[in-house]
C-alpha cells in the first residue's frame, strides 16, 4: 500500500509561536517604545498638564456670571454677594469646596448646588432654610429658621402671619447662629413637627418648657401637649378634633393623645 503524504498538514506542524524557543533570539529593545515615541509621549502629557495650568491662571475660562435658582429674592441677593469674589477666577478652580466656604455661613440657605458652564457662567441652585417663627425678645424681634438658626432681624410687625416664640430678656441672640435658649429651640421642632401636620398655618404663638407644649391659634384657642413625646400624634389628634371644636378661649388637651380633652371637661374619643 503506497503512503500519501500531506504537504499542507506538514506544513502547519512547523509554524512557530510567539514565546516559542525558536524566537529566543529577539531582544528587548525591539519590544520597547523607541526614544522618540517615548520623548513625543512625554511631551504631549506636558502640553496637556501645562495647558491645564494655563487654564486656570488665565482669563480663558473666567468666571463672568453668575446665575441662582430655587429661593426668593432676597436669599438670591444674600448668595450673590457671598458669590461675588469668585467672579474673574477661573471656572477650573471654582469647585463645591470653594462654593460652599461661601454660602456655610448664610442662615438662610440649607445647602446649594452647582453646575459650572464653561467657558464663563456658573449655574446655582439654593435650597433655602424656610422661616418659621418670630423669636421676640422684649422690643427685639428675629426671623428663625426651621433648624433653629437665626435668620435675620425684623420689626415687631414683621412676618405677621409666622407665630410668635418669647425668649427671656437675658437670652444671648446672634444672626447667623443657633437659638440658645432650650425652651425657643424646643419649641421651634414642635412648629416644624406642626408645619409638617397642617397645623402650624394658625398658631399664634408658641408655649414651650421641658414639661409643656402649647400652641396658642390665632382664635385664641390652645392646644395643650404636655410634652413633646409623640407630637406628631397630638398633632393628628388636634387637627381632627379642630373640626368639631370653635371655641375662641377653648382648649384643646392631647397630652394623652388616646384620651383628648375639648373645651373645658368635654370628654372626646380619639375616634371624633
Amino acid at each position: 500500500m503506497a503512503v500519501v503524504s500531506r504537504p499542507g498538514r506538514s506544513r502547519a506542524a512547523l509554524l512557530q509561536f510567539p514565546g516559542a524557543p525558536q524566537l529566543r533570539g529577539l531582544t528587548l529593545g525591539r519590544l520597547l517604545p523607541s526614544g522618540r515615541a517615548l520623548l513625543v509621549g512625554f511631551g504631549l502629557v506636558a502640553a496637556g498638564a501645562a495647558a491645564y495650568v494655563g487654564a486656570r491662571q488665565t482669563s480663558v475660562f473666567a468666571l463672568r456670571s453668575i446665575e441662582i435658582t430655587g429661593a426668593s429674592a432676597r436669599v438670591a441677593s444674600h448668595v450673590r454677594t457671598a458669590l461675588t469674589p469668585l467672579e474673574g477666577r477661573s471656572l477650573l478652580v471654582v469647585n463645591a469646596a470653594a462654593i460652599q466656604r461661601r454660602v456655610e455661613g448664610l442662615s438662610d440657605v440649607a445647602g446649594v448646588s452647582y453646575d459650572r458652564d464653561f467657558p464663563h457662567s456658573l449655574h446655582v441652585v439654593v435650597t433655602p432654610a424656610h422661616s418659621i417663627a418670630v423669636l421676640r425678645r422684649g422690643p427685639l424681634a428675629w426671623i428663625v429658621s426651621s433648624d433653629g438658626s437665626v435668620v435675620r432681624t425684623t420689626g415687631l410687625l414683621g412676618a405677621p402671619n409666622l407665630p410668635r416664640i418669647w425668649i427671656p430678656r437675658a437670652s444671648d441672640v446672634a444672626v447667623g447662629g443657633v437659638i440658645e435658649n432650650a425652651d425657643a429651640l424646643r419649641a421651634v421642632r414642635a412648629l416644624a413637627v406642626a408645619r409638617a401636620g397642617g397645623l402650624v398655618a394658625r398658631v399664634s404663638t408658641v408655649r414651650s418648657s421641658e414639661q409643656e407644649l402649647t400652641f396658642v391659634l390665632a382664635s385664641g384657642l390652645e392646644i395643650r401637649c404636655g410634652g413633646s413625646a409623640d407630637l406628631p400624634l397630638k398633632v393628628a389628634v388636634a387637627e381632627r378634633i379642630l373640626k368639631f371644636v370653635g371655641h375662641s378661649n377653648a382648649y384643646i388637651d392631647v397630652s394623652v393623645p388616646e384620651r383628648p380633652i375639648a373645651a373645658g371637661n368635654l370628654q372626646v374619643s380619639s375616634g371624633g
